[in-house]
């Protein structure tokens, strides 16, 4: 019996644990890997380990503004492949990618346009950093440290919800961006193929 061909045949069904990967693949691109690795080296020194002086709290509370700032603006940033198949990177613009090397030869970058996706994946990125920030323990024991005491299940409770709903949200929504600072897969052609679904 010869069996027909369809093209939902070539896409094999999603199941569950598909969906299930495919979301925490988007979560781990939720926040730059350079911005947290910075944040995460750079925090402990200039809290003191938690024991601030005034000093240490103005340190630590730019770093924080500067990597949640980062966080939001590396939502709108890029990848593209070339012709001969190397990765650049650009700014989103409204008009296109704006190419951070000059020129791309010959790939349409209009389709590379900010999107209203790309706010919303910004807003939850920044917030997604916002509470990675304010909820470390050295955080929290240089700008309010009675809050470690009298907060305890707010500070157990709050980041798995934060994550499951920011998590909800990319998994409904995946971001289709490859910018700088996040994980570009070999495998993954996105960037080669434009971002129409951002």
């Amino acid at each position: 019996m010869a069996s027909k061909t369809t093209l939902n045949d070539s896409n094999p069904p999603s199941t569950i644990k598909d969906k299930a990967f495919s979301g925490l693949g988007n979560l781990v691109r939720l926040l730059p890997t350079g911005t947290v690795f910075m944040f995460q080296f750079l925090n402990p020194v200039l809290t003191n380990n938690g024991h601030c002086h005034l000093i240490n709290k103005y340190l630590s509370g730019a770093l924080i503004g500067l990597c949640g700032l980062s966080c939001f603006l590396s939502s709108f940033t890029d990848s593209y492949a070339a012709s001969d198949g190397s990765f650049h990177y650009g700014i989103a613009t409204l008009t296109g990618l704006w190419p951070a090397g000059g020129g791309s030869g010959s790939v349409d970058l209009s389709k590379y346009r900010i999107r209203p996706g790309d706010f919303v994946h910004a807003l939850i990125s920044a917030a997604v950093f916002a509470l990675l920030s304010l909820f470390d323990s050295n955080t929290v024991e240089c700008f309010y440290p009675s809050f470690e005491r009298d907060g305890k299940m707010l500070l157990m409770v709050l980041p798995p919800v934060i994550g499951a709903v920011s998590g909800s949200v990319f998994m409904m929504f995946p971001n289709k961006r490859h910018g700088i600072g996040y994980p570009n897969s070999a495998g993954n052609k996105s960037a080669c193929d434009g971002n129409e679904s951002s």
